[in-house]
């Protein structure tokens, strides 16, 4: 079958036709580089990205523009409690985020435009949407202009949601709206903001509105009119649905499609700063392989929350650690001579099917299981065979180690024998804890987690012995 994906208008699965054939157009919102960039923000990335290699591999030239946005009151605040400027700040963060996205494996956007980049273009924007009747300028001086929200009709569709059913918008002060629930475009300059911070315009100096930014960069490099347009849930309002409502009232077709990823947890909330609760990308990838953390990262469905646990990178590592097992009982070298006729009928329907990795997944394990089985049987043309379909599978997630984005990695950042010990042994030790306490169900439980991983645990009276299944 023909790639479908879910809709979040008509929230349904239907099937994906590209505006261009032969062509996909994907435009996903990056990061505002205030802070260092955590599993909650990447796992966006690696979703995207194992959306573009299978586009790719499905044999489609795709175009991805990601953006960042580099200027807001937070980033300001932030640099100025760090003693920077809030440019400097900005940029470190957003070369953080380079080596975040290089240590998953993570291909580069076709294009990455800073918002700060863009100004022009934004304010041409404005001015057509104030033309269209769809925009104001406040009459209090301010310098700000907001979009006027009831002079959409379609205002909501994206969320699925009433205008009166909305709160009011929190990124302007109200006195100078029309309602409440009209949002800012242009922000008018205060004398507390950086004086850098700034731009001359038709209503004063000042800075573009957030939802403006994405609107003005997506139009100019895609067109008037894309395919895709992603990113978290939690943008799904009032950015994105903010970023149609006013691209849409200025004439152009923007995003046909919308894919929205879900959070990462840990202990039910969402992985955020500001709760404290981060996991920094560039910290867990040096106690972790990273082709790990992407594993973890990419197995769920992009849509189901992943809560995240001090075991869950253990378990990926585990995993990692049988797919590598296979390839080196293969001898497989040198990047892999990748056909889509060699990607299981089973693989293709589960990507096909709304990017449905955790069956991908799956369908990758057992060939690895019947390839092991080809191996100690002697079957040499079955053995083949397992070996091009897992490399193939590995090559669409973007996990294969001897593909360019790894291979040109640290050496030590791949698994090897000691990283797995390692992690082996703390997992054991958590389970003795558990025996001495005489919590046999905790105990059980990570014994059951490690056998369904591959690795073998046997009781001693040493202690407990493990191995990798094959």
């Amino acid at each position: 079958m023909a790639f479908q994906l879910y809709d979040e208008s008509c929230l349904s699965v239907v099937p994906f036709v590209p505006l261009v054939p032969g062509k996909v157009s994907i435009y996903h919102c990056g990061l505002t580089v205030q802070s260092s960039p955590h599993l909650g923000h990447i796992r966006k990335e690696v979703v995207f990205d194992v959306l573009r290699r299978w586009f790719t591999a499905s044999g489609y030239q795709v175009k991805v523009v990601a953006n960042i946005t580099d200027i807001n009151e937070k980033i300001w605040q932030k640099a100025e409690e760090a003693g920077l400027e809030w440019y400097e700040l900005a940029y470190q963060v957003e070369l953080e985020l380079h080596r975040a996205y290089a240590a998953l494996g993570c291909l580069a956007p076709s294009y990455e435009p800073r918002a700060t980049g863009h100004i022009t273009e934004m304010i041409e924007l404005v001015e057509k949407l104030i033309e269209r009747g769809h925009a104001y300028a406040a009459a209090d001086d301010s310098g700000d202009v907001y979009f006027d929200v009831r002079s959409w009709p379609e205002y909501g569709q994206l969320s699925n949601q009433h205008i009166e059913e909305m709160v009011a918008a929190e990124d302007a002060d109200p006195r100078g709206k029309h309602d409440p629930r009209d949002f800012a475009l242009w922000k008018g300059s205060k004398p507390d903001e950086p004086a850098t911070a700034s731009w001359p315009s038709p209503w004063g100096r000042g800075r573009p509105g957030w939802h403006l930014e994405c609107s003005a960069m997506s139009l100019k490099y895609l067109g008037e009119q894309f395919d895709i347009h992603g990113g978290g849930m939690d943008l799904r309002f009032p950015h994105h649905e903010n970023e149609q409502a006013q691209s849409r009232a200025a004439g152009y077709g923007f995003a046909h499609y919308w894919m929205h990823n879900a959070f990462v947890t840990m202990a039910g909330e969402k992985m955020s700063k500001s709760l404290g609760n981060g996991t920094v990308v560039t910290d867990i990838t040096k106690q972790y392989p990273p082709r790990a953390v992407r594993l973890y990262l990419a197995q769920p469905h992009y849509r189901s929350t992943i809560e995240y646990s001090p075991t869950s990178l253990v378990e990926a590592s585990a995993q990692l650690a049988r797919i590598d097992a296979f390839l080196e009982r293969g001898e497989v070298s040198g990047p892999v001579d990748f056909h889509f006729e060699d990607l299981p009928e089973a693989f293709v329907t589960a990507m096909d099917n709304d990017l449905g990795t955790p069956t991908a997944v799956a369908v990758l394990f057992d060939t690895i299981k019947a390839g092991n089985k080809a191996f100690d049987a002697g079957q040499i043309a079955q053995t083949e065979v397992a070996l091009r379909q897992v490399r193939a599978m590995l090559h669409v997630l973007g996990l294969d180690p001897h593909d360019p984005e790894w291979a040109e990695q640290d050496a030590g950042a791949r698994m090897d024998s000691k990283v797995l010990d390692g992690l082996v042994e703390l997992i054991l030790e958590s389970r003795q804890q558990a025996r001495a306490r005489k919590d046999f169900a905790t105990a059980d439980k990570i014994r059951d987690t490690l056998t369904a991983l591959g690795v073998r645990i046997e009781d001693t009276p040493d202690g407990a012995r493990w191995s990798v299944s094959r």
